[in-house]
């Protein structure tokens, strides 16, 4: 894996492979020392996922590099690719980008030296999401296999439930979708449920934003919540043992009832707890070209001592 740009590029086993480190990160108090500088490049606005990358670097000994896009010889005309080429002829050893083109990484992998990783690309695929996604549900369940999960909300405009759809259907879980009939995606192969069904059927309930950012024309959703989004009721409903996924930022009375955000049930947080760790795991194997499942055989230094 010389890049993390999409997840159909990552084996069965390389996923596997990336859920165990990332455990073992999540359980160490010593963590491999990685040498080098990381370049943050966001042209969307990002709380979880840059931050998450910037401690997930700090973690590790990484420098650091915050590029702001909004300041940068982009907006003077600079190409994507002549940015990037700039920042490995300046030192840079590796680069996270978050862009609002799909596969902006196309014309870059195969002329760019050091490893890219997709921050999420528009509507395409958010990979580093994906992975902690899978990492929150086999935390839980420790496998895939037969799982019933929903996807639900705003498919459409949702690089995460690309990216998590096929994966998991993939490790064989079964996979459903719900959402408002305008905002189905119909290239992807997958079902429509109700929220009401989805409720009772679910072990993962994976609730999307609604990405009025990308929409094309205004939509008005004043009853979302009650239609289809997770009320108290639904929730209710549930499966003892079923969890609450969602990626977050959240619309707390929009996707989910307030309240549900931090229930026994929900998961929002320790996804992104998990990120930390599964980011932790990209950027060591990318970087220390050690292979994933090494057991920190590379030079350890104890966290307590920073």
């Amino acid at each position: 894996m010389k890049h993390l740009v999409n997840m159909q590029d990552l084996s069965r086993e390389e996923i596997y492979h990336i859920l165990h480190v990332a455990k073992q990160f999540k359980g160490k108090t010593t963590l491999p020392h990685v040498n080098g500088m990381v370049a943050n490049l966001f042209f969307e606005p990002s709380t979880r996922t840059r931050v998450s990358f910037e401690v997930a670097e700090k973690k590790l000994g990484l420098e650091v590099v915050e590029v702001n896009a909004a300041a940068s010889s982009v907006q003077k005309g600079e190409s994507l690719y002549d940015t990037i080429r700039t920042l490995q002829a300046i030192g840079v050893n590796a680069v996270v980008i978050r862009h609002p083109e799909e596969e902006f990484y196309a014309s870059l992998i195969d002329t760019i030296d050091i490893p890219i990783i997709n921050g999420g690309d528009g509507k395409g695929e958010h990979p580093s999401q994906c992975l902690l996604d899978l990492f929150t549900i086999y935390e839980e369940f420790g496998h895939f296999e037969g799982l019933q999960i929903v996807i639900a909300g705003d498919i459409l405009h949702s690089r995460v439930a690309r990216s998590n759809a096929l994966t998991l259907s993939r490790l064989g879980a079964d996979v459903r979708f719900s959402g408002p009939p305008s905002w189905q995606d119909e290239r992807l192969p997958f079902p429509y449920t109700t929220m009401d069904e989805a409720v009772e059927d679910c072990d993962v309930l994976m609730l999307l934003r609604v990405q009025r950012e990308r929409h094309e024309k205004e939509e008005s959703h004043t009853d979302y919540l009650e239609q289809y989004g997770l009320t108290a009721a639904r929730e209710t409903r549930m499966h003892p043992k079923s969890i609450i996924l969602h990626p977050a930022p959240v619309n707390r009375g929009v996707e989910i009832e307030g309240k549900l955000v931090e229930c026994d049930r929900s998961r929002i947080f320790t996804q992104m707890e998990n990120g930390v760790y599964v980011r932790m795991t990209i950027l060591n194997h990318l970087l220390n070209k050690e292979g994933l499942d090494n057991e920190f055989s590379i030079k350890k230094r104890s966290i307590a001592g920073r």
